[in-house]
């Protein structure tokens, strides 16, 4: 059975409290409770894990790439700006392993800074706007 990371950064471990008119009232745990749901109908393991420490998500990132995990990927503020994340992206790609990268709220709609993603460029794909939508959209996508 094919195992796939979603894998959240920074400040996603607030979810349903921070900005609920940007993210929604729903949290981490109940996104897991969803992922888990539609990854038993789309027969795959979903593991689902949140950091603040951007070491930790470069650790789990390459992990992925080395062991051919497919990877969800929120990488939150770092985003915008996180040249070690989007390095340790293009490794796990560069390893034939699909990575799909993820927001919550369309970054393009929202302030300038957000607008821009080191992440893009070296991401399988890119799924934004959809609330945790977006995530169940990326692994329906990885599932196939």
């Amino acid at each position: 059975m094919t195992r796939i990371l979603v894998l959240n950064g920074p400040n996603l471990g607030t979810l349903g409290t921070r900005e609920p008119e940007i993210y929604g009232s729903a949290t981490l745990d109940d996104l897991r409770v969803q992922l888990e749901q539609d990854a038993t109908g789309l027969d795959v393991e979903v593991e689902v894990r949140q950091t603040d420490h951007e070491g930790e998500l470069l650790g789990w990132l390459h992990a992925a790439g080395q062991g051919g995990t497919p990877v969800i990927l929120n990488a939150g503020a770092w985003t915008h700006y996180s040249i070690a994340v989007h390095d340790a992206v293009a490794y796990v790609t560069s390893m034939g392993v699909p990575l799909v990268e993820v927001h919550i709220s369309n970054p393009h709609a929202r302030e300038a800074f957000r607008h821009h993603s080191v992440i893009t460029s070296v991401a399988t794909g890119v799924i934004a706007g959809f609330g945790f939508d977006s995530y169940r959209l990326a692994l329906a996508q990885l599932a196939r």
